[in-house]
């Protein structure tokens, strides 16, 4: 069955939809092996959707995106259309060609509407292909400038999103210090992994365990530990990010989700949580970690708690 995806283009109103859809009609019409959706997060080459008739790739794989094609396409060292990719310097000297079989390659930046890049829209094929395969080059063009205007319309309305469903989850919060409770925080952590798996976000997973409660508790009594998490809880405001969600799961235990974050902005926000921490008197062990993208925030989560036990420990020797 002929894929009529151009007949149905105005159907195509979201960035998963028109993806897929324009996946099934190129497979169709050039065959190659493998077709990709990917996303750019540092060097990791992110896999978002995939059309894959015999490399085993899978929507989740993370690849090295300095040994792709894609990478050299995008700094112009080669052409979005090699129909025998072994012609092309650039290509032939790759990594990935010296990992898998590539007789011809297609690849078209995907980007922000700031001009920058998200990611390619690409395809491999095992074996080598006319030459006359370039002049298709301006309807591959064309379908990838439409991912790109369709995921910059969801992009842009992300914002919105977000601050709609944090009002919502305001009734699920813990009364004393006002952060989200442990209902509150799985639900957004919910519908951010829900992002991360569509667009390839990468976000960071922080958890702040109080060192003193207990001895202030005993000691000064509730009324004091029950100040104690209020500086606590206001100093994780004060170190966070607006986009950022921070909870209270229960007893002395702190967690904070940092949407859109990378290594480099990971150990600004710890920076600033023991900051914020100290500057309010409040002792802390801190753990956190990135998300993978092939295991999700709940990995994340087992880490970034590992993690700050080891902290704790270094506290107590």
């Amino acid at each position: 069955m002929k894929s009529t995806l151009l007949n149905n283009i105005s159907l195509l109103n979201d960035f998963a939809t028109a993806g897929k859809a324009v996946l099934e009609f190129l497979r169709q019409r050039f065959g190659f092996d493998l077709w990709m959706i990917t996303r750019t997060e540092g060097n990791d080459w992110i896999v978002l959707m995939a059309k894959d008739h015999g490399y085993n790739v899978k929507e989740g794989s993370v690849f090295h995106w300095s040994d792709s094609f894609c990478s050299r396409m995008v700094e112009g060292l080669g052409p979005c259309i090699a129909p025998q990719a072994n012609l092309i310097t650039a290509y032939a000297e790759a990594p990935i060609g010296q990992q898998v079989p590539i007789g011809a390659y297609i690849g078209f930046p995907l980007t922000y509407s700031d001009g920058t890049l998200f990611g390619t829209l690409c395809a491999i094929d095992p074996v080598p292909h006319s030459q006359s395969l370039q002049s298709e080059q301006p309807l591959i063009e064309l379908l990838a400038g439409l991912l790109s205007s369709l995921l910059n319309a969801e992009l842009a309305t992300l914002a919105a999103k977000r601050q709609a469903e944090r009002a919502e989850a305001e009734a699920m919060s813990d009364a004393l210090t006002t952060l989200y409770n442990r209902r509150g925080w799985d639900k957004l952590v919910a519908m951010e992994e829900e992002r991360c798996y569509r667009y390839g976000h990468s976000v960071c997973v922080f958890l702040v365990d109080l060192d003193d409660l207990k001895c202030v508790n005993d000691v000064s009594g509730h009324s004091a530990g029950d100040k104690l998490l209020i500086q606590a809880s206001q100093a994780l405001k004060e170190a966070l990010r607006p986009t950022d969600i921070v909870a209270r799961l229960g007893g002395d235990e702190f967690a904070i989700l940092a949407i859109e974050c990378d290594q480099k902005n990971a150990q600004a926000i710890a920076h600033r949580i023991r900051h914020c921490l100290n500057a309010a008197g409040v002792k802390a062990s801190i753990g956190y970690a990135l998300r993978h993208p092939q295991c999700g925030i709940q990995s994340a989560l087992q880490e970034a708690d590992a993690a700050m036990y080891r902290d704790k420990a270094r506290h107590k020797s």
